[in-house]
């Protein structure tokens, strides 16, 4: 490996993949090696310093070829597109950074085969605050009765965003579900409509609003009889995300083969 560590930016031309571009370019330690783009883009061949990215260096449609020069790969882009690049990585035994969200029970199936030999980081939310709040909400629901306190996971995101609940709502799901010691996908409701009769006792609800240009906003409710407790995080810039995952290279860089998430990665895992 270089002194530098170098990376392939994936869907360099999207907003994320330019703030990648920007921030990995103002990081010690960090170079950009690769800046991709879909097959048939018009910023193929382009020079990568109109995104952000170093001048000199072109943008390119061949992952294959580009992940033969490169030490991680950054990939906040599609479900299919992340699988594909996971198995890329594992031939390679690079580190796999994944900020997509929207990924199928066999989509996150064959990214666990690839962590077998690639060093992947995955996460809902790569930003510091959000999986802190992620631990902050597993304690309170390990703490708080599920007769006597109701959860709710409120989210909000600009007119663009394509799945929902989004993946760091299904995030704080998931931690509130492991806090309780149940099955989120037994456990949660994502729709209401019409005449749904009286909330079940235990169930973890959610709720999506879209609209604007909103980076992202989630609440985690708890609540009570005469009581509520909010826990809620603003993204205001969607560096934070791009940062986290740059961190998140740095860190699997020097881990073994596995799959990984923003908790070990901040150091916030719970012991085994």
């Amino acid at each position: 490996m270089s002194e530098d560590l170098r990376l392939a930016i994936l869907g360099a031309g999207g907003r994320m993949g330019r703030t990648l571009l920007h921030l990995a370019g103002e990081t010690p330690g960090l170079r950009v090696a690769a800046a991709l783009e879909r097959e048939g883009s018009e910023l193929a061949g382009t020079d990568a310093a109109g995104l952000g990215g170093p001048p000199g260096l072109r943008v390119e449609t061949d992952a294959g070829a580009a992940l033969e020069r490169v030490d991680a790969v950054i990939d906040f882009t599609a479900p299919a597109a992340s699988v594909a690049i996971a198995a890329l990585a594992a031939r390679r035994g690079l580190v796999h950074v994944i900020g997509t969200t929207g990924c199928t029970p066999g989509d996150d199936a064959r990214i666990v085969e690839a962590a077998a030999g690639a060093r992947i980081v995955k996460s809902g939310n790569m930003s510091l605050g959000v999986n802190l709040l992620a631990v902050l909400l597993e304690e309170a629901a390990r703490a708080l009765p599920a007769e006597l306190f109701d959860i709710e996971i409120l989210e909000m995101h600009h007119r663009h965003k394509v799945d929902a609940p989004s993946g760091t709502a299904l995030l704080l799901g998931q931690a509130a579900a492991q806090g309780r010691g149940v099955d989120l996908d037994g456990t949660s409701v994502r729709v209401r409509d019409g005449h749904t009769g009286a909330r079940p006792q235990g169930a973890i609800g959610f709720a999506t609003l879209r609209g604007g240009s909103v980076v992202g906003e989630h609440a985690a409710i708890l609540a009570g009889e005469g009581e509520r407790i909010e826990l809620t995080h603003r993204a205001e810039d969607r560096a934070i995300f791009a940062r986290g995952a740059l961190r998140a290279a740095t860190w699997a860089a020097s881990q073994p083969p596995g799959l990984y998430s923003m908790r070990d990665v901040l150091g916030l895992a719970r012991p085994a």
